[in-house]
């Protein structure tokens, strides 16, 4: 049995690995660059390397003469009808879902995304349409309580990945035909990409003062103008509020965003509307002084609500020496409970020695277990 191998990354070179454990001539590997960790293990190994001009197609050039079956490991790589020609089986793919459920890039994301109690992992013909072909092989398996997409994949789905791939390999070897049982289409769904994206963008500035503002008095027309209006006479940007009728008392809670010069008097002028009846509480938040070998980034995360999305956040930064100074957090509302958003803005001090490019893939990191999407805002101390 000759195999031609298309994959990349760990997984790719695993694969590439438990299948010359079981003795299977893989005659070559098509990898994305040189430099994957697939194409470096097969190359180590003697194996001809065949590096893809164009990442996201893999043509029939690309298959070793010869080739009985395509065996498709971590590839994003669409393998053509003229490449699946260059071989007598044909190609199969592993998938990290139970097919038809979850076809689409972010197969585990989605799984954990959707809440669902049990996960699975299926070998399937390489064909039209994605994840679309024939079912060789599937297992299943639990997914833990407060399991990451990414905990879920290395617990289980990746080694379950390696057991059915040679077990359709060793099948195919013996019987000189594939397994194939066709996908219910009724149970079909989609996981595509869940968009992740980091910016870093400097600014000259500290962030203003921050005034959160606590109004409660009797209601009439006219209040929220009076706040408004106070505000607006010494450049304050309205952040953000709360603001509800209780048993006929107007109560309000108002986030003012203002320059540090300006805070003293507008603080003055809120205090002034307790002549209109209204009681005030003002509590103030200065702009951060930086320590030495420290710079502010503003931090702003989206992310599907599940508990314990502050505890992982901090904690990933704590262990890389970054404080939070400020933090706000809210739940959005969504058309089902269980799709609420979480959204966290907050700013950051963080030592000079870990630079934007570690902090954004610190974060991408975090953001690729967590499904979120972040925008990273590095602000400049004045030093």
């Amino acid at each position: 049995m000759k195999i031609t191998l298309v994959g990349s990354r760990y997984f790719g070179a695993t694969v590439f690995e438990a299948l010359r454990n079981e003795g299977v001539d893989i005659a070559r590997v098509v990898a994305p660059e040189a430099e994957d960790r697939l194409a470096v293990a097969a190359k180590a190994a003697g194996v001809p390397v065949h590096v893809l001009d164009n990442p996201k197609n893999v043509p029939g050039e690309a298959i070793a003469e010869g080739t009985d079956l395509i065996v498709a490991a971590h590839t994003h790589a669409r393998v053509s009808d003229e490449a699946l020609a260059h071989s007598r089986l044909r190609g199969i793919g592993y998938h990290p879902s139970l097919l038809p459920r979850h076809r689409g890039i972010a197969a585990v994301e989605w799984t954990v995304l959707e809440g669902d109690p049990i996960a699975g992992g299926s070998v399937y013909h390489l064909a039209d349409g994605w994840d679309a072909g024939a079912i060789a092989a599937q297992d299943w398996c639990f997914v833990k309580k407060g399991e990451t997409a990414r905990e879920l994949w290395e617990r289980a789905l990746a080694p379950m990945g390696l057991k059915l791939l040679a077990q359709v390999v060793r099948h195919a070897a013996e019987h000189g035909v594939l397994p194939a049982h066709r996908q219910d289409e009724q149970f079909a769904t989609r996981a595509p990409m869940i968009r992740r994206s980091i910016s870093l963008t400097d600014e000259r500035k500290l962030p203003d003062t921050s005034l959160i503002v606590t109004a409660i008095g009797k209601d009439r027309p006219g209040i929220v103008s009076l706040l408004s209006e106070r505000a607006q006479g010494f450049g304050a940007n309205w952040a953000g509020s709360r603001m509800t009728n209780i048993a006929g008392q107007f109560a309000g809670m108002v986030h003012f965003q203002v320059a540090s010069e300006n805070a003293n008097a507008l603080t003055a002028a809120l205090r002034s509307l307790e002549s209109e009846g209204l009681r005030i509480v003002i509590a103030r938040s200065d702009a951060p002084v930086v320590p030495a070998g420290q710079r502010i980034v503003g931090l702003e995360l989206v992310a599907p609500d599940r508990p314990g999305i502050v505890r992982d956040l901090s904690k990933n930064l704590a262990e890389r020496s970054v404080s939070i100074e400020d933090l706000q957090t809210e739940i959005v509302g969504a058309a089902a409970p269980d799709k609420h958003l979480f959204k966290v803005k907050a700013l950051l001090v963080v030592p000079d020695a870990l630079s934007n490019e570690s902090l954004r893939q610190t974060l991408q990191a975090l953001a690729s277990e967590m499904m979120v999407d972040i925008a990273l805002d590095e602000r400049a101390n004045g030093r």
